[in-house]
């Protein structure tokens, strides 16, 4: 236990112990500059040093348009553009299926399967808002195969690794 107490105590004299940082002019010997520092002021402020370089490269990476350099990030019109363009396309292709609807509707009536005192453009365009394709959601016969399969396996290798253990 000794031993242990005498390097501790080596460690915090040498920690602790003061020395002098003295900057020189070399021509003269004149001291320009004249510091008292121990290895845990050295320590600490590097510590603090490098934890502010980080936040302040953390805070102009974060809030600050450089942050669009970065690969993985978009700038911000890039995003505005893109929403636009998403809700154009969206509003296009509504009002291409109204206008099919229509189209058909009038195909019908030039062809003579549909009268013309029955033809209603406003019920057309209702019809063609109101037509959503049912999907299909059940899993297909492969797919409950798979899923058993799967299950098997999981079951496989939860009982191997409890057996390892």
């Amino acid at each position: 236990m000794s031993k242990k107490r005498q390097k501790r105590k080596k460690i915090k004299e040498k920690l602790f112990n003061k020395r002098r940082l003295i900057i020189l002019n070399e021509d003269t010997f004149e001291e320009t500059f004249s510091l008292k520092l121990t290895l845990m002021n050295v320590f600490v402020v590097a510590s603090l040093g490098a934890i502010i370089i980080t936040f302040v490269t953390t805070f102009i990476i974060a809030f600050t348009p450089l942050r669009e350099f970065i690969p993985g990030y978009s700038s911000s019109k890039l995003k505005r553009d893109a929403m636009e363009l998403a809700l154009k396309s969206d509003s296009l292709s509504k009002a291409l299926k109204r206008n099919e609807a229509y189209i058909k509707s009038i195909q019908k009536v030039l062809t003579g399967e549909l009268e013309y005192a029955k033809f209603n453009k406003d019920s057309i365009l209702e019809a063609a808002d109101e037509i959503n394709t049912p999907v299909d959601l059940s899993p297909s016969e492969q797919e409950l195969e798979l899923r058993e399969q799967v299950a098997k396996e999981e079951k496989n290798t939860l009982s191997k690794k409890s057996k390892k253990e």
